[in-house]
């Protein structure tokens, strides 16, 4: 299994992430630890994860997927065979939002009580805030890394200038840096990602770990038609591509995955992982039938002739 320096955060690991957003979500318990279960036994390590999942779900409370990775711990997992990442900030309703010193420190308590571990590999701010100063932020995270808490802290969802900055106040701090950054990254949506944050990415060595990597679904071919969307957990979010422009990028995919041996949605994970700054692409899956395949890209290499025609109709 092909490994990789995520970053500069000391880990490496597969080209390949496990999301857990579907943790105790679409995904019950029983099927989520056997998710994990084989996405280990495959030799892949790192598992995404947030104090806010799931807490959209009725009766939900947030701290769900991470209760259910600490019970796969619980139940015999090595705690050495996996990379946790977990993130802070996002609004927990009761239980506070944001980043400043207070509430990531009890963000990473209850995660680490939710874990049943005693640290967290990867502590992300899941999302910027600007009313916080980044110095308070980033203390705050190097108090948790000088505790052996966290080994390596990073950033989800910032843009190019807020990551520069915050990369800078750690120089000048003397902070951890972030060594990871997750933006929302696919090949149906590169606007976010590409330029300029792709960019500082490679200059600063971060490592990438996109999220949305099938958008949420539409890359893996499955939805073609509005009528596909019916019923769907995240048929709003799909919606929107099914234009023309998604349509015809379908097709391309189309014809390069039967010219491999490939499926669509394995084509969409390899284009990732083939993209410069990237380490794992984030992939949730809900049954078993969909791990396999989604770790199965892992083997797909993809020629100069599809990665261009892939760029061509992704734009």
């Amino acid at each position: 299994m092909e490994k990789r320096a995520l970053g500069t955060s000391g880990f490496t690991v597969a080209p390949l992430a496990l999301g857990g957003n579907v943790f105790g979500w679409t995904a019950d318990e029983a099927t989520s630890l056997s998710l994990i279960d084989a996405f280990v036994e495959r030799g892949f390590s790192l598992i995404d994860t947030a104090d806010v999942y799931s807490i959209w779900v009725p009766g939900h409370q947030g701290g769900e997927s991470e209760r259910i990775i600490g019970r796969w711990l619980k139940r015999g997992g090595r705690r050495e065979a996996i990379h946790i990442a977990t993130k802070v900030g996002m609004d927990m309703k009761a239980g506070g939002k944001g980043l400043s010193r207070a509430h990531i420190i009890a963000a990473a308590e209850q995660a680490l009580r939710n874990l049943g571990t005693d640290h967290i590999d990867l502590f992300q701010a899941h999302i910027d805030d600007i009313t916080v100063p980044l110095d308070e932020t980033l203390e705050a995270f190097a108090g948790l890394v000088a505790a052996g808490k966290v080994r390596a802290v990073g950033a989800s969802n910032y843009t190019a200038p807020r990551l520069a900055e915050a990369l800078a106040a750690s120089a000048s701090g003397g902070y951890p840096r972030f060594s990871v950054l997750q933006p929302h990254y696919n090949l149906a949506n590169r606007a976010l990602f590409e330029g300029a944050l792709q960019q500082l990415c490679l200059a600063e060595t971060i490592g990438v770990i996109p999220y949305y990597a099938l958008a949420a679904g539409f890359l893996t071919g499955k939805y073609r038609r509005p009528e596909d969307l019916a019923g769907r957990a995240r048929g709003g979010t799909v919606a929107h591509y099914l234009d023309p422009r998604g349509l015809d990028l379908l097709g391309e995919m189309d014809r390069i995955a039967a010219r491999l041996g490939a499926t669509t949605a394995q084509i969409a994970i390899a284009w990732l992982m083939a993209q410069p700054a990237v380490t794992a692409p984030i992939v949730s899956a809900t049954s078993l039938a969909q791990l396999e395949e989604i770790m199965d890209a892992a083997q797909v290499r993809l020629d100069a002739a599809a990665l261009s025609r892939l760029d061509r109709a992704s734009i």
